[in-house]
């Protein structure tokens, strides 16, 4: 085996490993893998352990990682989603964008930090992880509820302005560039940009779909396919002179129309991840620990800054716009970080010669403690909403006009016989089932599209959260003989927060005395329930294991 190749071999195999460990770590702390790959680049950094010398290798992969990352980020940019944006959204996000960059350029000045380098740290504030977010969405099951919609809608809106911050930098870089000596060169960059943006319209417009019809056929040859194209646009945008970033971004919109885009996105999730890793552990070996030092109280602001500001400006908005306050705050916690994006957008800022390794090394330090304390704000949102409530009413118009239009047509508890939480497809069957039987079922849930579809069941159905104490102590329960909770949860231990353990406690504060029926996975959770106060434990998938045995064995 040569000499350099087993070098590269056993480094590659040792960073790997290694990052598999401190990510085991991470993930036990419940941190997001970007902090723990950051963590790895330092600890074996030049200043650190000094594991890696393969530089040129680990930056080959690291520009392959953000050719495929800009990919999956045009492939989310179909002209109809943008299109189809809500209000809410397109004003939350810009209102954010533009509170963000603003007041963090003021502080930056404020810090002593020159304009230009205030201004690209200031625009790299405003992007947060969609990556981290809909992760911690989904792990609570509330991306489809009413502040995750709305929190997926803005994070589309940053995604939009990191296109347009990345197309700026490149122009400003092309014409910055040394090899290109005199105008003409300029504008042989631009006709060349101009000549690439016309052929993907034409492969949108005539070859995209046929084409992937074709490859579809074969799961694995899609994924080939979609590398290499990120990769071909890429190498061909750096060629012509306006960056691998925007070639990634071309490759990935022009499939963004297509019916393949979430198959290809789904199958490419995993290998961007792991491509990511080497993009952050060159960004993590690069960082200069010597003159870290003295960025740490910099960095403290500005995160404090991240944390307080960004959720607050998205309250105020959404209160304005009449939203619940308990609605914009479990959104606003969605962009208390910033992203992967800021690190790219300031690694193009230094290849530019804008700013410098210092820049580079503040905005790691706020993305490494804005990312880490927001995970856990996100996990505890409603708990966190519970402390903090008392000093959020300034936020909250009194009248809600915007979630009392998500009530339209809903129903006082009053004459029901049974309310069930939860209108997903466990829920619907049980409401289904009692409806058969004439009896009286009100459905809630915060999910509108889930309360469209149990009123076209022909069933009454109100607006609700059950972990919201406030919604639950209004309902008027006289009536009621049971209560169901059908919420999912993850299988993971039952908690304070649990959505079950909530609503036992709100049905209690609100001197309920009917009987309770909660969903439970596990049977350690069923036992728990019971001691708390529940009356009945439904088990979903056990009971329908119960059956289906004992049709099988007559």
């Amino acid at each position: 085996m040569d000499g350099a190749f087993a070098t590269i071999f056993y480094e590659i195999a040792l960073l790997v490993l290694l990052a598999a460990g401190v990510g085991f770590v991470g993930l036990l702390l419940r941190q997001p893998l970007v902090v723990a790959f950051i963590a790895v680049g330092v600890l074996v950094g030049p200043d650190a352990l000094g594991l890696v010398s393969s530089e040129e290798f680990i930056e080959t992969l690291s520009q392959i990682s953000i050719a495929v990352l800009l990919f999956l980020v045009g492939l989310k940019l179909d002209v109809s989603l943008v299109r189809n944006l809500g209000k809410v959204a397109v004003a939350t996000g810009l209102g954010q964008v533009t509170f963000t960059a603003f007041f963090g350029f003021l502080i930056c000045l404020m810090l002593g930090i020159d304009a230009l380098t205030a201004l690209y740290i200031s625009v790299a504030l405003t992007f947060s992880s969609t990556i981290i977010i809909v992760k911690l969405l989904s792990d609570k099951q509330e991306i489809g509820a009413l502040h995750g919609k709305i929190a997926l809608g803005f994070l589309i809106v940053q995604d939009i302005f990191v296109v347009l911050a990345m197309v700026t930098l490149s122009a400003i870089g092309v014409g910055m560039s040394e090899d290109t000596g005199s105008l003409w060169q300029v504008a042989q960059v631009f006709l060349g940009g101009m000549a690439m943006v016309a052929a993907v319209v034409l492969f949108i417009r005539y070859i995209a779909d046929p084409l992937l019809g074709q490859i579809a056929r074969s799961s694995e040859l899609m994924v080939i396919f979609a590398v290499g194209w990120a990769i071909s646009l890429a190498a061909a945008g750096d060629a012509l002179g306006f960056g691998k970033e925007l070639g990634g971004l071309l490759a990935g919109v022009s499939l963004a129309s297509t019916q393949y885009r979430e198959a290809i996105g789904s199958r490419l999730a995993s290998l961007r991840d792991f491509l990511l890793l080497f993009f952050f552990i060159n960004l993590g070996a690069s960082l200069q620990l010597s003159t870290m030092g003295d960025q740490v109280g910099p960095a403290i602001v500005l995160s404090l800054f991240v944390l307080i500001g960004n959720p607050l400006i998205v309250l105020a908005i959404m209160g304005y716009m009449g939203y619940r306050k308990r609605t914009g705050f479990l959104a606003g916690l969605t962009v208390a970080q910033i992203s992967e994006f800021s690190l790219i957008f300031m690694a193009m800022g230094i290849s530019i010669g804008h700013v410098g390794q210092e820049a580079m090394g503040l905005v790691t330090l706020v993305g490494l403690v804005t990312i880490a304390l927001s995970v856990y704000m996100i996990t505890f949102s409603h708990k966190l909403f519970d402390w903090l409530e008392p000093w959020l009413g300034i936020f909250e118009r009194r009248h809600a006009h915007r979630e009392a239009a998500d009530t339209d047509g809903a129903e006082d508890a009053t004459g029901h016989d049974f309310i069930i939480f939860g209108l997903g497809r466990y829920g619907c069957r049980i409401g289904a089932r009692l409806k058969e039987l004439n009896y009286r079922v009100l459905g809630i849930d915060f999910d509108p599209e889930a309360l469209t579809h149990w009123r076209s069941m022909g069933m009454d159905a109100s607006y609700g959260d059950a972990t919201d104490p406030e919604f639950v102590s209004r309902l008027n329960l006289a009536d009621v003989k049971a209560v169901v909770s059908a919420v999912p949860r993850d299988r993971g231990a039952l908690t304070e927060a649990d959505p079950q353990l909530t609503l036992l406690h709100g049905l209690r504060s609100a001197n309920y005395q009917g009987r309770v029926f909660l969903s439970v996975q596990k049977m350690a959770d069923a036992d728990y329930l019971l001691q708390q106060g529940a009356s009945v434990v439904l088990r979903p998938f056990d009971d329908a294991a119960d059956y289906a045995v004992r049709q099988l064995t007559g």
